[in-house]
């Protein structure tokens, strides 16, 4: 898109009472947005009052949820927590042997896990010694930074 379209864009936004125009080519995306002068004042606290409740809503539910059981079961286990946000797999490549099962005995250096982030595939490795008792993520699903993926009993 040459710049002459672009102007002409932009004028045709601001004749009209459109908002927000994005266009995409193969040379690259444009976004056109006009200016509001909106006076926001009152929404502000509507805002952060909203904000409190939702934020009290999870808290409520969390006790709900059977993570009270496991939390006296996790006291005497070490956790192996994902180092970073991408996609866990338990193998190398589809026709590999897993990695990591329960009952698998680990060591400080020895990979248990992959995770895949934009297009790198990292071996993660345990930083304990112990046997994996529990797997907490399935194979092929999304992790967030610092998401328990194994539960170790420590030797």
């Amino acid at each position: 898109m040459d710049l002459k379209q672009i102007h002409d864009l932009i004028k045709v936004v601001n004749k009209s009472n459109i908002g927000e125009i994005s266009i995409e080519d193969k040379d690259g995306k444009v976004t056109i947005k006009q200016k509001e002068e909106r006076i926001t004042v009152n929404s502000s606290p509507a805002i952060s009052y909203a904000t409190a409740p939702v934020a009290a809503a999870p808290s409520v539910g969390a006790p709900v949820a059977p993570a009270a059981p496991a939390a006296p079961v996790a006291d005497n286990l070490l956790t192996i927590k994902s180092p970073m946000i991408g996609t866990f797999y338990r193998r190398a490549a589809p026709d590999k042997p897993l990695m990591a099962e329960e009952g698998t005995e680990v060591a400080p250096g020895k990979v248990v896990c992959i995770i895949e982030a934009m297009k790198l595939f990292n071996e993660i490795e345990s930083e304990v010694k112990g046997t994996i008792v529990k797997i907490l993520v399935e194979d092929a699903s999304p992790v967030e930074y610092d998401q328990p993926l194994f539960l170790v009993q420590p030797e």
